[in-house]
């Protein structure tokens, strides 16, 4: 198990998780938001997830079916992690905002293709 820490670029956002790996498995996504913000997913159960503070600072934007709980930061507009609908029992914190940078094993994830991508997510081609 490895412990991370991050948040987002101006500091108001601030986590800590624990994860398996090396390699950290992330998923690199082509959906509409990933792809504009170059959101890169690590999946960390929700008991696995500490928001250190920042909570009043974070703004929700969410858009299609309204699963997916995207988090900014208000002051510096930074996605360091959000509620991911793929994963309704886990944060997606986005390996860029990590304090420290870990070995990685990226999957595609094909977002433009969604239901496709989450059945394969399901039958477990990826472990994540």
């Amino acid at each position: 198990m490895i412990d991370l820490s991050g948040g987002c670029h101006c500091g108001a956002v601030r986590f800590k998780a624990r994860i398996a790996g090396p390699p950290v498995a992330a998923l690199d996504c082509n959906c509409s938001v990933c792809s504009m913000t170059g959101f890169l997913h690590i999946i960390v159960p929700h008991q696995d997830f500490l928001l250190e503070h920042g909570a009043d600072q974070l703004t929700s934007y969410r858009f299609g079916t309204g699963a997916a709980e995207h988090l900014f930061c208000s002051v510096c507009g930074v996605k360091s992690y959000y509620q991911p609908r793929s994963h309704p029992d886990a944060w997606s914190v986005n390996a860029h905002c990590l304090d420290e940078p870990f070995d990685l094993a990226i999957e595609r994830f094909d977002g433009r293709n969604w239901e496709r991508s989450k059945r394969a997510l399901d039958g477990g081609e990826w472990a994540g």
